[in-house]
């Protein structure tokens, strides 16, 4: 039924306004980290945007940068469960992520790569790098505390270049899982971070179309360190 539903667009809309109208509010969310943590130990992924031609268009914008910019170190922050960056080529990276299954799963998959080494966000050592990075992530800051502490962490971090790769508006949906709030991070920069400058906005070859697992809301925003 579910498989039904997805390939017809009448029954996915109806479906989605049945759940977030009558479903959605009576479940209670555990919080940004918890939430991630729940859904990689029950056997969630990182989401479609780690997948397919969603994941082909981010790998082919990044590995190009990574060439351009000869970058030799990268960190990336909510690494996931290591679907996109199988399709990346990295001299040198550290993966973090909140979730310990998460952690694991790169681990297992990566385990003969010495070029990756994958740790616990609260295990971060004070690495840097030339690159840092934030892909699908943004947007699943819901709490602002953690939103704050991710984004000093995020530039903090690196002593180049930042990408970044979301919405960027504070404008949110009706019909919006509980696990999502869009910000427009780009006036946090601008405010706190003044020492980084936007350099390129690519916008996504695929843009949102309300197919989720085929188009998205977000786009690339590189940062380069005055």
């Amino acid at each position: 039924m579910k498989h039904l539903i997805k390939k017809i667009p009448i029954l996915r809309s109806i479906a989605r306004i049945v759940y977030f109208t009558f479903i959605a509010p009576l479940k209670s969310f555990p919080g940004s980290e918890n939430y991630w943590k729940q859904r990689y130990k029950s056997g969630g992924n990182s989401g479609a945007g780690s997948y397919h031609k969603l994941a082909e268009f981010k790998a082919q914008v990044l590995n190009s940068f990574v060439i351009d910019k000869q970058i030799s170190s990268i960190i990336e922050y909510g690494c996931g469960d290591g679907n996109q960056l199988r399709l990346s080529e990295y001299p040198s990276y550290i993966g973090l992520d909140v979730s310990p299954e998460a952690i694991s799963q790169c681990k297992n998959i990566f385990s003969n790569d010495e070029t990756k080494t994958f740790k616990l966000m609260d295990e971060y050592a004070n690495e840097l790098a030339e690159l840092t990075l934030s892909l699908d992530v943004i947007s699943h800051l819901v709490e602002d505390n953690v939103f704050f502490t991710y984004m000093e962490q995020l530039f903090d971090s690196s002593s180049k270049f930042v990408i970044i790769y979301s919405s960027n508006t504070e404008k949110q949906s009706s019909f919006q899982a509980a696990h999502v709030k869009h910000r427009q991070f780009s006036r946090w920069i601008e405010n706190i971070k003044q020492e980084w400058n936007l350099i390129k906005h690519i916008p996504n070859k695929y843009p949102y179309t309300g197919e989720d697992q085929a188009s998205s809301l977000v786009d690339f925003y590189i940062y380069e360190k005055s």
